[in-house]
């Protein structure tokens, strides 16, 4: 981390450490989690879809012709161990869901569920990108 990096975690009152022997990582690895097979949309999001957000997930998903079973949720700081998958879209929902130019799949970009449930402005743009797949 640069130093001004630190300065400005500092200033923000955020400790921030750095490794003193980072060599003794070397090797370590994260442990991967694969997707089922029948995975074909994954949900990036610190926003787990729970009541009302859950059946407008749904709803999402049966318009690109999904059920609620082909769909996995993940938090944002898990998707760097995820394995195999045969995923065909990414869905990365809030500002925390940093995208991962590693998957080469359909991706949408939204706010969170719960910012898009009730605004058509952000229902409308999440309409946008799924049909600018089709």
């Amino acid at each position: 981390m640069a130093h001004t990096e630190l300065q400005y975690l500092q200033e923000m009152g955020i400790d921030a450490w750095q490794l003193s022997h980072p060599e003794r990582l070397q090797g370590f690895q994260v442990a991967r989690f694969n997707l089922p097979t029948t995975c074909q949309l994954l949900l990036v999001s610190n926003e787990l879809p729970t009541g009302e957000l859950a059946v407008m997930f749904e709803r999402v998903l049966k318009s690109i012709k999904l059920e609620i079973d082909q769909a996995q949720h993940v938090y944002p700081e898990q998707l760097s161990a995820l394995g195999e998958h045969n995923i065909a879209w990414v869905w990365y929902a809030g500002e925390d869901a940093q995208m991962s130019e590693t998957l080469s799949t359909k991706k949408l970009t939204t706010p969170l569920l719960s910012s898009i449930n009730g605004h058509n402005e952000h229902r409308r743009a999440l309409w946008q990108q799924i049909c600018s797949y089709e």
